[in-house]
């Protein structure tokens, strides 16, 4: 995430605004963003009910637990792109840029 954070500017320069969503209440979400210096991007908590937006983003696993997942979606709510990652893979913020760039 501090990637992202890093390439703020870069994505601005796209007029792509960056979210993130996880299944972890917003407490949780704050000392983790606080645990990496702060951030200035949305973070967002799919907690309640549990994993209802990865449910209907089909990155809800059997586990209860969202896969790692990255999704473009334009302004008028169309998802444009996505991709899964295993959760011990870091996505390639170039990836993002790639897509974002064929999109523009």
């Amino acid at each position: 995430m501090r990637t992202y954070e890093r390439e703020r500017a870069r994505f601005d320069a796209l007029d792509a605004h960056v979210l993130a969503v996880s299944a972890d209440a917003g407490p949780s979400k704050k000392a983790w963003a606080d645990s990496l210096g702060g951030l200035s991007y949305d973070l967002l908590s799919d907690f309640h009910p549990h994993g209802a937006v990865a449910a209907a983003y089909g990155v809800l696993g059997d586990d209860g637990l969202a896969e790692r997942s990255i999704f473009l979606v334009d302004k008028a709510g169309i998802i444009r792109w996505s991709r899964r990652y295993e959760m011990s893979q870091q996505p390639d913020v170039r990836d993002v840029f790639a897509e974002l760039e064929k999109l523009g």
